[in-house]
């Protein structure tokens, strides 16, 4: 059965208003129109729709089973119709990223990418550093480490060099890097970082006691609110460093890795990765 368009769009619009009137002012039609296309369309069903009623309008039972049936076409169809808003599909990009990168650097950035590549319907996910990018369909990861994931290509975006981060008041009690030893430091999962940064700063290390947290962001909260000291990427921190709810009380740094951009080997590179790396890529070096 050959069914016209512009009918099926009329009886959908007057049954979800019940009244031809409404749905002439959304169609932009007369209601003379509107009741003339549910009429034709009637009479090649052979069914009747509605049941006109004195006040209104009131759905046969043949309206009732037709309606849910328009309407989530007709909202298939508009969702389709959306992608294609600046002339040409819009793809999906998925993107898995650890939440320190992500909110200290992806995020105030973003808006850039999506202003200069429209096309592309960015989804993002945040992790603590651990994911399976085959198994949570992901495009590309963003991860913190040496670069080396197995079968994956890893590009280096940004080093990320570690340095003690706490409150200002905290920060008021540190004179050398030997005070440290009588604050509490919060530490990662990566278990031997402080160590790594008293031996750079030719001091033993003390006894550590503090909280470990397996996200640089809620270490980094925990630091802000004085719960201790945090060794922390400070490029990662800009904002909370420039806003004075983290202060660095030494300059001694160590290195413990990078941010990559990594994908699995084995997966096909669509337009819209090929324009999230050059982006990331190009962004990240300036």
């Amino acid at each position: 059965m050959h069914l016209p368009l512009n009918a099926l769009r009329a009886f959908e619009v007057s049954a979800r208003f019940l009244s031809f009137t409404r749905a002439a002012s959304e169609l932009n039609v007369t209601q003379a129109a509107i009741s003339q296309q549910v009429k034709n369309l009637e009479e090649r069903m052979g069914v009747q729709l509605f049941r006109r009623l004195p006040r209104g309008l009131a759905l046969t039972a043949e309206g009732i089973a037709l309606l849910p049936v328009l309407a989530e076409s007709f909202s298939r169809i508009g969702s389709v119709l959306e992608q294609f808003g600046d002339g040409r599909s819009r793809e999906v990009l998925t993107v898995g990223a650890v939440g320190t990168f992500a909110v200290g650097w992806l995020i105030p950035r973003l808006r850039d990418f999506q202003q200069a590549y429209p096309f592309v319907d960015f989804r993002l996910f945040t992790n603590n550093n651990r994911v399976d990018i085959a198994g949570e369909g992901l495009d590309y990861a963003i991860r913190f480490g040496d670069g080396a994931w197995h079968a994956t290509e890893a590009e280096a975006l940004a080093a990320a060099p570690l340095s003690p981060m706490c409150s200002p008041a905290i920060a008021s009690f540190l004179r050398d890097p030997g005070d440290l030893a009588r604050q509490v430091l919060l530490r990662s999962y990566r278990t031997d970082e402080w160590a790594t940064w008293f031996a750079a700063a030719d001091l033993p290390c003390p006894l550590l006691r503090g909280t470990v947290f397996d996200s640089s962001l809620t270490m980094a909260e925990a630091a802000a609110q004085g719960a201790g000291v945090a060794l922390l990427p400070a490029r990662m921190f800009t904002r909370e460093l420039q806003h004075g709810r983290l202060t660095r009380p030494f300059d001694i740094e160590i290195a413990s890795g990078s941010y990559w951009l990594t994908r699995l080997k084995s997966k096909q590179v669509t337009p819209a990765m090929q324009a999230f790396r050059e982006w990331l890529l190009q962004t990240a070096k300036q």
